[in-house]
């Protein structure tokens, strides 16, 4: 039996930043949101200190951090695998954690081949 494929994985720049920010903050998560104020870049805030939407898609963890997607992004993005990056810069609305360090999350996206796509691991909604 193959081992599941995991939808999410961070660059080695995104993984300090998050370990940055659970020295400061401790426990984390991250929402992948579709509105148009905050656009589409994931934001990181302390664990509960956002509350995903019913039917909104936590799609794996990053460093046993929950990563959530607005529950329509993740339709239009099921069949893609994400990778946290950061980069520097302001993010929009500058709500997210790594903004004080001048630094951006984002997300780089590629297609999951047919094989990938059979195997993947689930994900968890909201209720």
């Amino acid at each position: 039996m193959n081992p599941k494929i995991s939808r999410l994985s961070a660059t080695e720049q995104a993984l300090d930043v998050i370990r940055k920010l659970e020295d400061q903050y401790g426990a984390l998560m991250f929402y992948q949101a579709g509105g148009c104020c905050e656009g589409t870049q994931p934001q990181c805030f302390e664990k509960g200190g956002f509350f995903p939407r019913m039917n909104d898609a936590m799609i794996g963890t990053i460093n046993g951090h929950e990563f959530w997607i607005d529950r329509d992004l993740f339709e239009y993005w099921k069949y893609s695998h994400f990778t946290l990056d950061v980069t520097d810069g302001f993010g929009p609305g500058g709500f997210s954690l790594e903004t004080p360090l001048k630094k951006t999350f984002r997300i780089n996206y590629r297609l999951f081949s047919p094989e990938e796509y059979e195997n993947l691991e689930p994900v968890q909604r909201s209720e």
